[in-house]
């Protein structure tokens, strides 16, 4: 029966039943053991952008050792360095700061949540983003930026491989293992895993067959393609290109390939939402009239409205929030369940727009019919350009779509789909990033007893508030495992080093030689937080298969490493009273002589 919301018409048990049937296409027994994954040594994990320098062995004790030079490492060196605390050392893989950034330089790489809410500290440096979205290679020099700002440099180890960290129960410290064979000892760590730091590669027959040049987009060869990351790939006029994916990162490849290339070829498994983007330059008036406080207003404005939930005013106004705040955000007096079905009701409209768009853009049905993505909207991570969709009207660009299989072989020249074989001169990866390996960290952790991280979380992440551990003392984590996601990943992090920086810094000051979260307070949160991520579970068992839901296999374990089902509202309303009631609550706290649980 068809039924219309703000002026869509759509039929929803039409539009349910197609879901179900694309969702199951796509559902694989293999799960995320499909992808290969990628050990830090391989020759796909190369550092494109930082020769590597030969360094003499360091030999240092620390109060902090932070794993990570992203944004999550930085936020929390920044907030740790305002508590006081300066005795910090950054160590990371990666030639610069800027983890994410630093890494995926290829073409047309720019977020996509707007740059005011998106760039973390912007009050703090006093930056202006030069446009609402910005580009790649501007969020990279402000990433070096805030290093700078803060003294990160020189309280940083790059190009630094951490290998393992391992309690010391006789010292009361950590102990770092490098590739360096440094011998670094810290009295605590913050591990800041990130979320795109490991590339993987789809495990498809004959990839090591190829004879072509392929690599990841997150080690972009521009020496072969020419051009840099805003684009004019000058190389690439008499090749043929193969790229496989058409997710977040492929959306902003393909227009590109698509002006250079003789030809492309986009393999295609499930398509992505594709909404407007309309960028445009930052007017540096309006940002002059800021008053203070307003980045974290308006980042909390943008995950309220982002998620539906009530709002007044909606500060960033783009296809991220605009719909949601006209039709959902300002609805009042509803119960849980009338909210629940508006917000169902507005994702219905919002889908059936943007396949609509589709159907504007591209010119040719079949093509069209083949881009329409038929899942909620959120079930993937939601994009926005304005030239992605048009590019398949070129004459040199062809969608591949494999029907939710995939590829089926790489063979010596190309890409095999079915019995259709495609040569082609270079083969790119936009395959994303492994979420699997270690549970989210990219090291091994070895805590009290040499208990490791792997084997105590074996059936699911176990923490306090997801960032203390039992077994694992003066470690804290920045990460989503049993705690908040969200759509700005940068905001979630914000308030993590805060509160971290804030603990770290009653240790001290208190003298706390160890601090252990409790094995109470630890079973407390994980049964909390696994009440509150239910509906999620519900939730995400609907939506098409991805790394988002452990390519749809709906698990306790899943359940247990995912996020808080209290958004990062709850979580920072937890942190917020954890640190209003001042007694380090559900730490055991050990001094020089003495234990006490408080």
């Amino acid at each position: 029966m068809t039924e219309s919301f703000r002026g869509v018409e759509f039929d929803r048990e039409a539009i349910v039943a197609k879901n179900a049937q694309e969702r199951e296409k796509r559902f694989r027994a293999d799960g995320n053991t499909q992808y290969v994954h990628l050990d830090e040594h391989s020759e796909w994990m190369t550092d494109p952008h930082t020769p590597r320098a030969d360094r003499e062995a360091v030999t240092r004790d620390v109060d902090v050792v932070i794993l990570g030079a992203g944004f999550g490492a930085m936020l929390s060196a920044a907030r740790l360095r305002e508590a006081g605390v300066g005795d910090i050392l950054l160590i990371d893989k990666g030639g610069d700061f800027g983890g994410t950034w630093y890494w995926n330089r290829y073409p047309g790489v720019a977020c996509d949540v707007e740059s005011y809410t998106y760039l973390p500290l912007l009050e703090e440096t006093g930056y202006m983003p030069s446009e609402k979205y910005a580009h790649g290679d501007e969020i990279y020099a402000y990433s070096r930026l805030i290093a700078r700002r803060f003294g990160l440099y020189q309280r940083a180890l790059l190009q630094t491989l951490v290998e393992a960290f391992r309690w010391d129960d006789a010292i009361s410290r950590w102990r770092v293992e490098t590739d360096r064979e440094d011998a670094i000892t810290a009295k605590f760590i913050v591990v800041c895993p990130g979320h795109y730091r490991s590339p993987k590669l789809p495990g498809i027959p004959g990839v090591d067959d190829y004879a072509g040049r392929a690599f990841h987009t997150s080690r972009w060869d521009y020496a072969y393609t020419g051009g840099d990351s805003n684009g004019n790939l000058d190389k690439l006029a008499d090749k043929v290109v193969g790229i496989i994916g058409t997710g977040a990162t492929a959306v902003q490849v393909v227009p590109h390939l698509g002006k250079a290339a003789k030809e492309v070829f986009v393999f295609q498994r499930t398509p992505s939402t594709v909404d407007v983007r309309n960028d445009h330059p930052t007017d540096e008036v309006w940002f002059n009239t800021l008053e203070p406080g307003w980045q974290k207003r308006r980042m909390e404005n943008f995950n309220r409205i982002a998620w539906g939930q009530p709002q007044d005013e909606d500060l960033v106004n783009d296809s991220w929030t605009r719909t949601n705040f006209e039709h959902v955000c300002r609805a009042r007096g509803l119960s849980a369940e009338e909210m629940a079905e508006l917000r169902s009701r507005n994702d219905f409209a919002v889908m059936e727009q943007i396949r609509r768009r589709v159907d504007e853009e591209i010119h040719d049905p079949a093509v069209a019919d083949t881009m329409k993505p038929w899942y909620e909207r959120v079930c993937k991570r939601p994009c926005f350009h304005d030239e992605f969709l048009s590019t398949f009207n070129r004459p040199n660009v062809h969608l591949v779509d494999t029907d939710g299989r995939g590829v089926d072989r790489i063979t010596e020249k190309g890409v095999l789909v079915g019995d259709t074989e495609y040569p082609v001169d270079l083969l790119v990866y936009a395959t994303g990033f492994d979420p699997t390996p270690y549970l989210g960290f990219p090291v091994p952790v070895y805590g009290r007893d040499g208990l490791s991280l792997g084997t105590h979380w074996k059936e699911g992440a176990r923490t306090m508030h997801g960032i203390h551990v039992h077994h694992f003392p003066n470690m804290f984590i920045a990460s989503t495992t049993q705690s908040a996601w969200a759509s700005n990943f940068p905001h979630m992090l914000t308030e993590q080093a805060e509160h971290i920086a804030y603990t770290v810094k009653e240790l001290i000051d208190r003298n706390v030689n160890v601090a252990e979260v409790t094995e109470q307070a630890e079973a407390e949160w994980v049964a909390h937080h696994e009440e509150l991520a239910a509906f999620l579970v519900e939730f995400w068992g609907q939506c098409t298969p991805s790394h988002l839901n452990n390519e749809g296999h709906i698990t306790v374990k899943m359940m247990r490493d995912g996020s808080y089902g209290g958004g990062v509202d709850g979580i920072t309303e937890v942190f917020r009273n954890w640190r209003e009631e001042g007694s380090l609550s559900g730490l055991q706290l050990q001094k020089a002589a003495e234990s006490i649980s408080t």
